[in-house]
């Protein structure tokens, strides 16, 4: 949410100053190719047993966040590019395969997987026990937003930025709304206890 906030604020600065800063866009690019990798980051942690496979996953976004800000920091930017008010997503920096601006395909496409692996993974996990069906549905939101940004970030990187921030929006509110209606398994919990209590009294 800082990051996805972080680049929203930037977005709105180049529309309210009527430009597009090198500086803040360079840093923009970044954050926001950067959101789906640290949503994967914190589905591993959540599905994953072992939490070392979490700590691998952090060190290797850390890596290509790094290489991707030495990247836009040294590269010449396209300024033709850099119309505020526009989705430009990484236009500015190159044709879509050139380094820096490849470098948001090993952050964007391992943070879907994740996302959105993570996501069915839980809804196979709780999709036999009743208790846990709240978990379902809440993971049924979060794999809606986490493909429907997959997509738009797919769009884009190919040119099609029409709608990439609306959408982008409605994706991560999906997200939102599946995290917060997964709440705890303390609650699958109360009522399966709550059950073996009428069972044993019946």
């Amino acid at each position: 949410m800082f990051l996805y906030t972080a680049a929203a604020i930037m977005e709105a600065w180049s529309e309210y100053s009527d430009s597009w800063n090198p500086t803040v866009y360079r840093m923009y690019i970044v954050l926001a190719a950067s959101l789906v990798g640290f949503l994967g980051l914190g589905t591993l942690y959540l599905a994953a047993r072992r939490r070392i496979w979490g700590h691998a996953y952090l060190v290797f976004i850390l890596l290509c966040m790094a290489a991707f800000f030495v990247g836009v920091f040294t590269v010449t930017l396209d300024s033709s590019k850099l119309v505020p008010g526009i989705t430009v997503g990484g236009q500015g920096l190159g044709p879509s395969l050139s380094f820096p601006r490849v470098m948001s395909l090993p952050l964007n496409i391992t943070g879907s997987l994740f996302l959105f692996g993570g996501a069915l993974y839980s809804i196979w996990r709780f999709l036999r026990r009743r208790e846990f069906a709240y978990r379902v549905w809440a993971n049924v939101l979060i794999a809606l937003g986490a493909g429907l940004l997959a997509f738009v970030g797919s769009r884009a990187r190919i040119g099609s930025t029409a709608g990439l921030y609306p959408a982008e929006m409605a994706g991560a509110a999906l997200m939102l709304a599946g995290f917060l209606l997964a709440g705890t398994l303390e609650k699958g919990r109360r009522v399966a206890r709550a059950r073996r209590k009428d069972s044993v009294g019946g």
